[in-house]
């Protein structure tokens, strides 16, 4: 744990006593603050109070003698209104907070040179991560990981010399954090997402630009630029710095990283040398995922390692649980699991890997549907979709790609096995990529995954892929 010691001797107010919540105020506890925590859920009370953290409802206390409340990234900042935590905190003057801004504070008083990469975008950003402090770690780095990744920040070893913390930022946690200061910042790419709890895809692009704005001129501020949003970030920040690093999976660039035929390449103005390759790695397979490892391939530059380091670990990252991951084979059939595609900007970097798909979709639909991923239909050779969206997403396939409304994961695996194992396909592939969030059957998507999995594994004849 990171005792938080910046705020040792101030009352400080703690709302939502979840996961990340209650490691915030056990470490603001063990830095010496006065903290009163408080939640909704009045379960979430009694077990943070039965883990000796103080509590009491926030709308009956002192607010003059409060000096911030943090507030847990899943609770609402602005959009579509304020919590009533963070409303009584903006009229009291009290500033609202997140971990990662405790961490930041931390940090830049105890050592404030200790490597800190933070990653944001759109997609990309857990296996963009994960790949990066694989990368440090097969270096032998000392790597913290975490954040948006799964664990809480401050539940990480404290900044000491020589530690590198790689960590994953979400919108939420970006808007949380106002000092954020990563020695490396990247954004990967921008499309629209959360748009009810930013309410314009201009405010969600505003947030996402304060990580990559923060990075000190001696750092390194790493943006893709193969959509707009982002091009238009980079031009902005080049206008008052030159420690950008351009990133592009589409284009070549005359300054920055790219990949061109499978190679990972960096131009310097005049010339380009290789640094990697990516032929052969099933782990990062796709123009997404060619994407994330030339952001990762920019920050491990960035942290001192050499090509050929860069070459053995992207050799042996074994990809990301619930991110295109290939769970076994039964015959010529590949099963693979993409839960953690929750929208169709996602699971368009899935379908753009293979050509012959069942399809496994559906869940809690996100604005937009699958309308923008018509290009994709002819790979498709049949749908099987689950949950809420199933109707609307059985509406926009029509009579383009053949489909079953089957309601739930277990019929669709069944079904889509029995459809493969008949089908002519040479390399038929059984693809689980919602495009949808779970939580009209499964808590997250990892549950979703997870189901998924164990599905595959019980198919008699299969034969798992090991990592």
């Amino acid at each position: 744990m990171i005792p938080v010691t910046t705020f040792a001797g101030k009352k400080v107010a703690v709302f939502g006593l979840g996961g990340s919540g209650l490691v915030s105020a056990s470490a603001l506890l063990a830095g010496g603050a006065d903290v009163i925590g408080y939640d909704d859920n009045a379960q979430s009370v009694t077990k943070a109070a039965a883990a000796g953290i103080p509590t009491a409802d926030l709308r009956a206390i002192d607010w003059s003698k409060v000096a911030a409340l943090v507030l847990t990234p899943g609770v609402p900042l602005t959009h579509p209104a304020p919590h009533w935590s963070a409303d009584i905190a903006h009229k009291a003057g009290v500033e609202v907070i997140g971990d990662i801004e405790l961490f930041c504070r931390e940090r830049t008083k105890l050592a404030p040179a200790t490597p800190f990469v933070a990653i944001t975008g759109t997609n990309g950003k857990s296996t963009t991560t994960a790949l990066i402090a694989h990368l440090a770690a097969s270096a032998g780095m000392d790597v913290q990981l975490g954040g948006n990744i799964g664990t809480a920040i401050l539940s990480l070893a404290p900044p000491a010399e020589g530690r590198v913390y790689v960590v994953e930022c979400s919108s939420y946690q970006i808007d949380l954090a106002p000092s954020i200061n990563p020695s490396v910042g990247i954004l990967i790419n921008l499309s629209e997402d959360h748009l009810d709890r930013h309410g314009t895809m201009q405010h969600y692009a505003d947030v996402k630009e304060r990580l990559v704005a923060g990075v000190p001129k001696s750092g390194s501020a790493v943006v893709g630029v193969d959509d707009e949003w982002c091009r238009r970030i980079a031009s902005q920040l080049e206008e008052s710095r030159e420690n950008v690093m351009r990133i592009s999976a589409k284009q070549e660039l005359t300054s920055g990283i790219y990949v061109s035929q499978q190679r990972i390449m960096r131009a310097n103005g005049v010339d380009a040398e290789q640094i990697a390759e990516l032929g052969g790695i099933g782990s990062l397979r796709g123009v997404h995922n060619a994407q994330n490892a030339a952001c990762a391939t920019a920050a491990a530059l960035a942290l001192g390692l050499d090509p050929k380091t860069i070459q053995a670990g992207l050799r042996s990252f074994p990809g990301l649980a619930h991110r295109m991951e290939e769970i076994g084979r039964r015959g010529a059939v590949l099963y693979v699991n993409d839960s953690k595609a929750t929208n169709a900007d996602s699971s368009a970097q899935a379908l753009a890997c293979f050509t012959d798909i069942f399809w496994i979709a559906g869940g809690k639909p996100k604005t937009g549907g699958i309308e923008s991923l018509r290009g994709f239909f002819p790979r498709i050779r049949k749908a099987y979709l689950i949950g809420e969206a199933a109707q609307e997403f059985a509406g926009t396939l029509g009579a383009e790609v053949p489909h079953d409304i089957v309601g739930t994961l277990d019929n669709a695996v069944a079904a889509a096995s029995r459809d493969a194992d008949k089908s002519s396909a040479a390399e038929p592939v059984i693809l689980l990529s919602p495009a949808c969030a779970s939580f009209d059957q499964y808590r997250n998507f990892e549950v979703r995954g997870d189901a998924f999995r164990a599905l595959v594994r019980a198919l008699p004849g299969l034969v798992p892929i090991k990592k």
